[in-house]
C-alpha cells in the first residue's frame, strides 16, 4: 500500500471489490477516490437486512424489485439511493441522483452524483437496476 498525500488519506484504502487477488498474489486494494466509488457502489448494492450486524445498511433497492417502471417508482428510487448515501457514506455530499428508464422496458439507470468532500472530486456512477413487472392488482 502507498501513502496518500494531499488529504487524500481521509479518504482511506480497503480490499478492492469485488476481493481478488494482484498479480504478486496479494489481496488486491483500493484506495482514496477509487475506494470511495467502490463504496458507493456497495451500498447501492446491498439490501437492507443482508448484513447480520448492520441490518439498516444497504439502499433498499430490491424492496421494488416487482414494482411498474413508473416515474413513481422512479422517485422513490431516487429518494432511497440519496438517502442511504447520506447514511453510510460520509467522505461524499450527495449532488445528484436520477433515475431515468432508457429503452429497455425492465432497465432503470441510476445517475448517482457526488463530490468527494476531502478533496473536492466531483465524481458520477450509473447504477443499473432491472425492475419486473409484477402482476397487476
Amino acid at each position: 500500500m502507498t501513502s496518500l498525500a494531499n488529504g487524500r488519506e481521509f479518504l482511506g484504502t480497503g480490499w478492492r471489490f469485488p476481493p481478488n487477488v494482484d498479480a504478486t498474489g496479494s489481496l488486491a486494494w483500493a484506495s482514496a477516490e477509487e475506494d470511495v466509488q467502490q463504496s458507493v457502489w456497495i451500498i447501492v448494492a446491498t439490501a437492507r437486512g443482508e448484513r447480520e450486524m448492520r441490518p439498516t445498511f444497504g439502499c433498499g433497492l430490491q424492496d421494488v424489485v416487482f414494482s411498474r417502471n413508473s416515474s413513481t417508482t422512479q422517485a422513490a428510487l431516487a429518494q432511497q439511493v440519496r438517502q442511504a448515501l447520506v447514511d453510510w457514506e460520509p467522505r461524499i455530499d450527495v449532488l445528484a441522483v436520477d433515475v431515468t428508464a432508457p429503452d429497455e422496458p425492465n432497465l432503470l439507470l441510476i445517475d448517482i452524483e457526488y463530490r468527494v468532500r476531502s478533496t473536492n472530486t466531483v465524481t458520477n456512477l450509473v447504477y443499473p437496476f432491472y425492475v419486473q413487472e409484477g402482476i397487476p392488482t
